[in-house]
């Protein structure tokens, strides 16, 4: 009789343990099939690394030593195993320059992700704040304004954005600097020069997010246990926190996982307009020097940490499914 009772609740264990290992086994296989993509799409442009990285006055031979010394005499899916093998132990290659991928990294990838984080923190919490502010309201005019605005600013890309807040917050109100210095640690010297660049990255994703989340709690609103709420008095706020958003939140947490990816590409041309420290001025001119492994090394840890959040955002709506339940 133990064994019987004991037996489902060991195979429900199974299941939930099961699910978030698929999971991330789908999000390595995905990853794996773009930094495959990475090395076949710098594959077919033209000309290769060394003759990219080629210096004044070198002749034929010179260019050709350095090919084999860079291993690109051989087939690109070599090249593609032999770096994904030593991907595990945190080994990125090494640049077309003949510097560690890792160390080129190192400096302005952190700048990256700060950047990043704190307009996914800005979005996340802004988008929450309007979505639920227009659903204690609907129909009425701050509903309507924010519904507008959303749509707005959901259309405009993001180094628009970033121009128009140059022009307006840095040289007529002349409130902001208008690009970033770096300091002798290579992060920004100053709080302040964050600040236009997570706006620029944010806003859209505001638009984007606040979208979601108000259609998210305009549908959670037609459950019943929702209509149960209302007619036993309880005020809209707590009916907001204890009844809409737990409903709300696998909708939410989507949103804010397409955002994660959505604000770390944006932020390469974000970063080049606000002369930003990250990996943007890197992943160009390694684009131009058709330095697979520098672009291969960014796409791995910024998919990497993309990846995280999307692990977070599974997370969150098992979690808000077992409430619901």
């Amino acid at each position: 009789m133990a064994g019987a009772l004991t037996a489902p609740r060991s195979g429900g264990l199974a299941r939930r343990i099961a699910l978030p290992a698929a999971l991330l086994a789908q999000r390595i296989a995905l990853l794996a099939v773009l930094l495959a993509l990475v090395f076949a799409v710098v594959e077919a442009l033209p000309g290769d690394a060394a003759d990219a990285t080629a210096e004044r006055g070198e002749n034929a031979a010179d260019v050709e030593r350095r090919r084999v010394l860079l291993g690109l005499d051989q087939p690109v899916t070599i090249r593609f195993l032999h770096w994904m093998a030593g991907l595990p132990t945190g080994d990125l290659g090494v640049s077309a320059r003949g510097e560690p991928v890792w160390r080129l990294l190192a400096g302005p990838l952190p700048n990256t992700l700060l950047l990043g984080g704190l307009a996914l923190t800005v979005t996340v919490a802004v988008s929450l704040g309007l979505g639920c502010w227009a659903a204690l309201r609907p129909g009425s005019v701050p509903d309507r304004v924010i519904s507008a605005s959303a749509t707005a600013v959901l259309a405009l890309p993001e180094f628009v954005i970033a121009v128009a807040l140059v022009l307006v917050l840095a040289l007529w109100a002349d409130v902001l600097p208008a690009t970033t210095l770096a300091g002798q640690d290579g992060a920004p010297a100053s709080w302040s020069m964050l600040v236009l660049p997570v706006l620029a990255l944010a806003i859209p994703q505001i638009g984007w997010n606040a979208r979601i989340v108000r259609g998210a709690l305009a549908d959670e609103s037609r459950a019943p246990h929702v209509a149960a709420a209302e007619l036993d008095g309880l005020e809209p706020r707590r009916i907001l926190t204890h009844h809409l958003l737990p409903g709300a939140l696998p909708a939410i947490a989507a949103g804010v996982a397409t955002s994660t990816g959505m604000l770390l590409g944006g932020a390469v041309a974000v970063e080049t307009i606000f002369n930003y420290p990250g990996v943007g001025t890197l992943l160009a001119g390694a684009v131009a020097d058709r330095d697979t492994p520098v672009i291969a090394g960014v796409v791995a840890l910024t998919g990497a940490a993309i990846t995280c959040v999307l692990l977070a955002a599974d997370a969150i709506r098992a979690w808000a499914t077992g409430i619901r339940r």
